[in-house]
């Protein structure tokens, strides 16, 4: 099956959503290589030209798959389909999530609270300065944090992830057989032992520029909240930071002087309401209510719980007292579909159980 899903990815034509379609209308992703040119046609998912191309690709896309394979079991890198239990669940919610990912480590890509750090390449002594006391201040709060591993705040929010014993993920803008920039080397090393590496581009993928934007989008939905340390007018931290947004994740801005150039970015995101202004980590704290003493303080309304019924009541038990959490968790812990899960919600929400945050986050009362 493997075979399969890795030659998947490497038909030509072929991208995330329409692949995933594929799968779902054939079957399996066994049945793609299988139906034929009549077959594929009556599913209405690619057109002829699309199609006439993934048929003379076929058995390309198996060699290719084979070879990937052997490089992923000499390495001892995990393979995580878009369908299976390991992959991501944040991002797999996600309509453009990549359909394959490759990943080598010890974190659980599936923690229960996940901060994305991004920043400039040119990052200044006060980005550093202010990546590393965020950081810090996360340390009690049991979160994974994921960077691009770039140079400047992505390296500072790796290397000060690991001072803090905090698991660091790096999502890679090319295959796992070379690490960029090469100076990272040894922190990427490290990162596997209390964290890892993680793409979606298979080995020999070389870190070409358009790379990069495309696996800003797996940070994005990686995390629950993403924090911009500093960025200019634009690049890439920014284009992660849209996305973001349009994935409904609470985004951070770390505010700077009017006139420097790497804080341009952030203000103007915060003065627009795309990002809330972020100095320390008890911002997010707040804000995410990840505060431990606003958990210990609130309680569920238990006097209300057998006014519920059964599928409010299943739902209900996914809350933890003061700790709000995303639609896309309660999704996929609850196994409701999409649709139920926000019909009970609504019904929660009316007889005061829970309450609605930015972000499609919610919190039990």
């Amino acid at each position: 099956m493997l075979l399969y899903e890795i030659a998947l990815t490497m038909l030509p034509g072929i991208g995330d959503v329409s692949g995933k379609k594929l799968v779902a209308y054939c079957g399996g992703t066994r049945e793609v290589f299988k139906f034929n040119r009549k077959e594929l046609l009556q599913l209405k998912v690619l057109g002829t030209t699309v199609v006439d191309h993934l048929l003379s690709g076929r058995d390309e896309a198996l060699r290719k798959a084979e070879v990937e394979i052997r490089f992923i079991e000499k390495y001892h890198i995990a393979p995580l389909f878009f369908l299976d239990k390991q992959y991501p669940f944040r991002l797999g919610n996600c309509a453009d999530a990549p359909v394959m990912l490759y990943y080598k480590g010890s974190a659980d890509l599936n923690a229960a609270r996940i901060v994305g750090i991004v920043g400039t390449r040119n990052a200044t002594e006060y980005g550093r300065d202010m990546c590393q006391k965020i950081v810090e201040g996360l340390a009690d709060m049991g979160v994974l944090v994921i960077s691009g591993l770039a140079s400047g705040i992505d390296s500072c929010a790796h290397k000060s992830s690991l001072q803090c014993g905090i698991p660091t993920v790096g999502v890679l803008g090319h295959g796992l057989d070379r690490i960029y920039p090469a100076q990272n080397k040894a922190l990427a090393g490290k990162m596997i032992e209390n964290g890892g590496l993680i793409t979606e581009f298979p080995s020999n993928t070389k870190p070409d520029r358009e790379n990069f934007p495309q696996r800003n989008r797996i940070i994005a939905g990686m995390c629950d909240a993403l924090i911009v340390v500093e960025a200019a007018s634009s690049g890439g931290a920014l284009i992660t930071a849209e996305i973001a947004n349009s994935y409904n994740r609470d985004v951070f801005a770390v505010p700077g002087r009017l006139t420097d150039e790497y804080s341009k970015g952030c203000n103007a995101y915060i003065k627009t309401n795309r990002a809330a202004l972020i100095d320390s980590a008890q911002d997010l704290k707040y804000i995410m209510g990840w505060d431990s003493k606003a958990q210990q303080n609130q309680s569920i309304q238990r006097e209300l719980f057998q006014e519920l019924n059964e599928d409010e009541k299943s739902l209900l038990t996914l809350f933890h007292p003061g700790e709000n959490i995303g639609i896309d968790l309660l999704i996929s812990d609850s196994g409701f579909k999409s649709s139920q899960v926000a019909k009970i919600l609504l019904s929660l929400e009316f007889k005061g159980m829970i309450k609605c945050l930015p972000g499609k986050r919610y919190q039990s009362n």
